[in-house]
């Protein structure tokens, strides 16, 4: 009996294996255009590989759901359709069974309306982003390309999303453009068109969008290429990549997050990299052969490096150089060496980082456009992270120098409806015109403070300080800030109010600050002026459209 017993465990144990073996991957004919994948943040992190006719088409990390899903994701499968993909995992496979393919997101109905959605910034339907990638201005489109996780709501499998907008305010979320391969994961990057066929990628008539981005690696990051025929909608990555690896000269793998434009003067490319310990320059005649012409210490990360009219003169100009955390230098370039003549400064601070302007913005327009990442949370939400206001940047003459001022673009002024204004009103009565407006979910306001009889005050919302003037330091929100005139007993602000963050540009953009909204539960005072006898010279309130109705 005990030999009988022993052989039926055994078959039904290699039953079981034989099972574990065939839920171990799946086979999907692609006849839609997604497939929806459970994700469980109580799950380990797993390989998970798409093959066709046995090569492999993609590989990423994700945390499939093995139970209850808590959120779902999906890739774009449109240019697989016809197609036979083996989905394989090696974590806890039970969750491949969940995998099912449709025309329409999993939650497609509840996208842009979950409780934590930003209703005037962009976010991606699902997943992580941050730093903006590779902001051009083509054809009628700017171009908003981003580093993202599809797959999760946490940083993983960097890539470059995608998303397109007329006005930069509403945004057609597209396929991600760069996935990883095996130089690496998509790390930041910028975007150029190569209107003279200097690379050689053309096609006929038709200019190649040319992409120079970091491959990311444990062991080293390096420069790559890829370029674009369709208006950035698919791309093909340049066969003789890496086009640069400096690892060896500077000793560090942090050489990263290339900033490539056309030098006109030279009638060159200039690429602004950071390495190790600030920003170096490279010229190339053909986006693929660079030579090392500079470098200039003090910076870290995303640089940026572009030329601005002074007090709006373009006679009389200056350059200007940043990095992630943006601060800036002004100085001259001549294509080859950046040289600072004053800095380091700020005109921004708070949750944005890795902010990046467009290029290619026609010269009839003028402007130097600047979109940052906010570095806020979405708590329970199946995405994460979001892009601030598009801003325009100016250089102007103060009583300290030559400094940048941002203010939000004109296009935002779409959103905006008057449905208030007020003069000359004491914190008391601003507050009682304020209540209305206590429990909403966006709105701007605008506002001039006098403190007269106040050291400092400022304007909170259920406890939160949105506004901190401390005249005696000179401080707003904890950071330093001197107004123009510096006896000036005044500060206006221009505060918008989303979901989850808030933007406030200071005395006309001087100076500029964000931060996650977050209400004290306990609070009951939603807006609040506050200083000892301080007069509201200025209230004006604006509702908020959605940018996704």
């Amino acid at each position: 009996m005990k030999t009988i017993y022993k052989a039926i465990f055994a078959i039904g144990a290699l039953s079981i294996l034989s099972q574990f073996a065939i839920a171990a991957d799946i086979e999907i004919k692609i006849n839609k255009r997604y497939l929806n994948l459970p994700v469980s943040q109580k799950q380990a992190r797993a390989n998970m590989k798409f093959e066709i006719a046995g090569k492999q088409e993609r590989v990423f990390k994700i945390r499939l759901a093995k139970d209850e899903a808590e959120y779902w994701v999906f890739c774009d499968v449109t240019a697989l359709k016809g197609k036979t993909v083996k989905i394989s995992y090696d974590g806890d496979p039970a969750g491949l069974q969940k995998i099912y393919q449709n025309d329409e997101i999993e939650g497609q109905l509840f996208i842009y309306k979950e409780k934590n959605r930003p209703q005037f910034h962009f976010t991606t339907k699902r997943g992580w982003i941050n730093d903006p990638n590779g902001l051009i201005f083509y054809e009628g489109e700017y171009h908003l390309f981003y580093q993202h996780n599809p797959y999760e709501r946490e940083w993983e499998n960097m890539s470059w999303g995608h998303a397109v907008s007329k006005d930069m305010i509403h945004w057609e979320e597209l396929p991600t453009a760069l996935s990883p391969d095996q130089t690496g994961t998509m790390f930041s990057g910028s975007t150029v068109i190569d209107y003279n066929n200097t690379a050689g990628f053309n096609k006929g008539n038709t200019p190649a969008m040319v992409a120079t981005y970091t491959a990311f690696t444990d062991e080293k990051q390096v420069q790559c290429v890829a370029y674009s025929l369709d208006k950035g909608r698919t791309w093909t990555k340049y066969d003789k990549n890496p086009i640069i690896d400096s690892k060896a000269k500077w000793n560090s793998v942090d050489t990263r997050d290339p900033r490539v434009f056309w030098y006109k003067p030279g009638k060159h490319w200039v690429m602004v990299l950071n390495e190790r310990d600030g920003h170096s320059i490279y010229n190339s005649a053909n986006l693929k052969d660079w030579t090392f012409q500079s470098h200039t210490t003090g910076f870290w990360e995303c640089p940026d490096l572009f030329e601005l009219p002074i007090d709006g003169d373009r006679n009389k100009t200056k350059w200007v150089m940043y990095g992630a955390s943006n601060t800036y230098m002004t100085g001259t370039f001549d294509g080859k060496k950046f040289i600072p003549e004053s800095g380091k400064h700020y005109y921004v601070t708070g949750s944005i980082y890795a902010a990046q302007t467009f290029t290619n913005i026609p010269e009839s327009d003028g402007r130097r456009i600047q979109i940052g990442w906010g570095r806020i949370g979405h708590p329970d939400m199946p995405f994460n992270g979001m892009m601030l206001l598009p801003t325009e940047l100016k250089l102007k003459t103060t009583k300290d120098g030559l400094r940048l001022v941002s203010e939000p673009v004109k296009e935002a002024s779409q959103l905006f409806e008057s449905t208030g204004e007020w003069n000359n009103l004491n914190a008391k009565d601003a507050n009682e015109k304020l209540k209305t407006f206590n429990n909403t979910d966006r709105i701007r306001i605008k506002t001039k403070l006098k403190l007269s009889h106040a050291t400092s005050a400022g304007l909170s919302l259920y406890g939160q300080k949105i506004l901190d003037y401390d005249m005696n330091f000179n401080l707003v929100n904890g950071v330093f800030y001197s107004p123009e005139d510096m006896t000036s007993m005044e500060i206006s602000a221009d505060i918008y109010i989303d979901r989850t963050s808030i933007e406030v540009f200071i005395d006309g953009g001087a100076y500029s600050y964000s931060m996650e909204r977050k209400l004290d539960a306990k609070n009951t005072d939603g807006f609040q002026f506050w200083g000892n006898n301080i007069e509201i010279k200025d209230l004006k309130v604006y509702s908020v459209k959605s940018i996704w109705q």
